[in-house]
């Protein structure tokens, strides 16, 4: 039986007190203030973020916000440079943050190829997501340290890749954390059997409308049960799946004008035929995980209708001038670019909106397993629905799995759970080990992979202070013994 989580601390709608870690987003925090200038709850934000400055803006967009038509709820923001200020007190934590792309997610694309390892995101497993969490777990120590002395009982919203790593160090630095791992890519999903139920049922269907038994881990997620108001959507699936839609092929060229986030599901309904569980995280995402459709670099991505997230893209979307996102706060406030109050795609005003009580909500979180997954290892971070409710969390039980998906899933949990265990003492030789059995660094040699590990640690070396980089046996091995 899968075990709630519980608050001790009761949300009250009318006065919450969120402190937002990473509040100099660019783009998630000024879609969450639009959320919460439409919701039905009211409190304060306090933004605190490395560069202050990024935390200001957001705030003065906050305050900005809450004067335009349609802000129907009663928000304050300010932005503090003291991580104790933001969280003192607190009900609700958000996490969301990144380092610089162009000094760290550029090298995660950028030498594993040169290994001939095309990971098409490099964000949350493979060589890339792993080092994006050494980067990231110590740091996440640390905000669980302080939650644990200035907000124990708070809420934790953990939107930071990769989420499975991250929420896992969250609850092995403070095991009595309250702590949420979100992410849209199942979001997505019911999304698109929305679309399959209207499209081939010719049901009037939206997302909500669409019920899934989804469960795995973050980004390699699979659905065995899926319905749209009862309907079982199943057969359409399988008509689908062997039909021309699920069997479609793709060349450079074709893909050339499409967006690096363009998803054609050719992954998915090839794993569907294959293994008749469906996936359900976007096959950029898929690929890093099943790691067959990695081979053979871009054009071996193209085939499947996949486009890869190059560092060029990483470089410019962090650079304000060249990057094609989405929000822009100082054009909007400065009247340079036309405003219209928005709601984004996320559930997080409709979770708390449950944990306050309003109303019951069930979603898709990550949290460490205690049942809802049958097969898979206890305390391993999985993603499964969850019943959301005044001040708990219940993961739903989900089931197990096939064993050829088992087998394939109990291998990425014991690289995540080598790696934590090495971050708790720093240990670079033993997150070594989680790097080797990683099933994109299986297609090296032992020599190379450490190579590569090595060249990596080199390339980041400001961003892992947190490692014992001095007696690590591996990088003297890389410099003594190079491979050939």
């Amino acid at each position: 039986m899968a075990q709630r989580i519980q608050s001790s601390g009761a949300i009250d709608p009318d006065d919450i007190t969120i402190a937002y870690l990473g509040g100099g987003s660019r783009q998630w925090a000024p879609n969450l203030i639009q959320d919460l200038a439409q919701s039905d709850l009211d409190g304060r934000v306090r933004l605190y973020d490395e560069y202050y400055e990024s935390a200001a803006r957001n705030a003065r967009f906050g305050n900005w916000v809450q004067e335009r038509d349609g802000a129907v709820a009663d928000w304050s923001y300010e932005a503090t440079d003291s991580l104790e200020t933001a969280l003192a007190g607190a009900d609700v934590v958000i996490l969301s943050t990144q380092y610089d792309p162009a000094e760290t997610f550029v090298h995660d694309l950028d030498i594993p190829e040169r290994y001939g390892i095309y990971g098409a995101v490099a964000a949350t497993i493979g060589p890339g997501g792993i080092f994006r969490a050494m980067r990231t777990v110590p740091l996440y120590r640390t905000f669980a340290a302080a939650i644990r002395e200035h907000c124990p009982d708070a809420w934790v919203f953990n939107y930071t890749n990769p989420v499975h790593f991250v929420t896992r160090a969250l609850y092995d630095e403070y095991p009595e954390i309250n702590a949420l791992g979100l992410c849209h890519e199942v979001l997505g999903t019911r999304h698109r059997l929305a679309r399959y139920a209207r499209e081939q049922l010719d049901m009037d269907a939206e997302r909500s409308d669409i019920s899934v038994n989804v469960k795995g881990i973050n980004h390699f997620t699979w659905v065995d049960e899926a319905r749209c108001k009862g309907v079982d959507l199943w057969p359409v699936l399988e008509e689908l799946r062997d039909g021309p839609e699920g069997h479609q092929t793709f060349t450079p060229e074709d893909l050339a004008d499409d967006s690096v986030f363009v998803d054609h599901w050719q992954v998915t309904w090839e794993l569907f035929r294959r293994f008749g569980v469906l996936p359900a995280a976007g096959d950029r995402h898929l690929v890093e995980y099943a790691t067959w459709f990695i081979q053979g670099g871009q054009e071996g991505l193209n085939r499947w209708g996949v486009k890869r997230t190059g560092s060029d893209y990483r470089a410019k979307h962090w650079t304000p001038a060249e990057s094609d996102q989405t929000t822009d706060v100082e054009a909007w406030m400065a009247g340079d670019r036309e405003f219209e109050l928005s709601e984004s795609d996320e559930v997080f005003v409709d979770i708390l909106a449950g944990l306050a009580g309003q109303a019951e909500y069930v979603t898709n979180v990550n949290l460490p397993n205690t049942g809802q997954v049958s097969d898979l290892q206890d305390g391993a971070v999985v993603e499964t629905n969850a019943l959301v409710s005044a001040d708990e969390v219940k993961p739903m039980t989900a089931g197990g799995f096939p064993r050829p998906v088992r087998s394939l899933l109990r291998g990425h949990i014991d690289t995540i759970e080598t790696v934590i265990e090495a971050s708790a003492d720093g240990d670079l030789d033993a997150a070594f080990q989680g790097f080797l059995i990683d099933q994109q660094i299986r297609t090296l040699q032992t020599e190379d992979a450490r190579e590569l590990f090595a060249e990596l640690v080199a390339a980041q070396e400001s961003y892992l202070q947190d490692w014992d980089l001095e007696e690590a046996a591996v990088l003297e091995e890389a410099s003594a013994y190079p491979a050939e």
